[in-house]
């Protein structure tokens, strides 16, 4: 399909404006959130779906043949609707990622809205509620964070850099974890969302993620690309193309970093 510069533009202020008024809504819900189990390892709140729905409506308002694929679907599995008609524009949603902290309403959580086409995203934002910021990134345009263009890093691995790690480390990773640890000054923010974003803006130099969902990581990609960084999949295969008509909620292990660190950082993890 051919999209226009002015068409790509169009899909993203749509995102946006459906990424604030969700996390509107989540900041509103939060003191009187209400948790539950989801799976084993997931908590769900009612937020969530609140969150969800706020976002699907106000994109269907001006798209109403695309499709969705987004977290928060029946009996806990994912919420899926393919397109309808020659538009085949897929959008990709994370209502709040970093649910487990929301639920312990902790400020550290994120809305995650991507769009995506053939394959690879081509909008990407994710909202920040409690601080008001706002990543966002599209084809053919640069990385920004609240209207300003945003860039990866180059710093070298030391005391004195950021490194994003997951919470349950695998033990596939957890030798480079290890490393990393010891010669970072590491991060665990909760939401992987975030962890994309702080490395697309500079903030971290990578990050590393062993259990990352589509709705996890679509925006992020793109705003790291756009910012000038690289994200791989954890053995090194290309994370797009990915057909999301395809994609049945199957984890992807995930590293980002800054483009001039990365044979650094692979290596450390191709010995993990």
């Amino acid at each position: 399909m051919s999209l226009s510069q002015t068409d790509i533009s169009r899909l993203l202020e749509t995102a946006i404006v459906a990424a604030r008024l969700a996390g509107q809504r989540a900041m509103e819900e939060l003191y009187s959130v209400r948790p539950s189990l989801k799976s084993e390892d997931e908590l769900v709140t009612q937020a969530d779906p609140i969150c969800q729905k706020i976002i699907m409506d106000r994109i269907k308002e001006t798209y109403p043949d695309h499709g969705f694929v987004a977290e928060e679907g029946a009996e806990g599995k994912l919420f899926k609707q393919v397109p309808r008609g020659g538009d085949p524009v897929w959008w990709v949603i994370d209502p709040i990622d970093g649910t487990n902290n929301y639920a312990n309403r902790m400020l550290c959580f994120s809305v995650s809205v991507a769009a995506m086409a053939e394959g690879r995203p081509i909008v990407g934002v994710i909202f920040e509620p409690a601080t008001d910021m706002l990543y966002t990134a599209a084809a053919g345009m640069d990385a920004q964070l609240n209207y300003s263009r945003i860039a990866v890093n180059e710093q070298k691995i030391d005391s004195f850099a950021s490194f994003g790690i997951d919470s349950h480390a695998d033990p596939a990773t957890s030798a480079g974890v290890e490393t990393m640890m010891r010669r970072t000054r590491f991060r665990c923010l909760g939401s992987t969302a975030l962890h994309l974003a702080y490395v697309a803006r500079g903030a971290l130099i990578g990050a590393v993620t062993t259990r990352c969902r589509l709705w996890d990581f679509a925006a992020g990609a793109l705003l790291i690309e756009r910012a000038g960084g690289f994200i791989t999949t954890l053995d090194e295969t290309p994370l797009f193309p990915l057909n999301p008509d395809d994609y049945d909620g199957q984890s992807i292990g995930l590293l980002a970093t800054n483009a001039r660190r990365k044979e650094e950082i692979l290596k450390i993890f191709r010995g993990a």
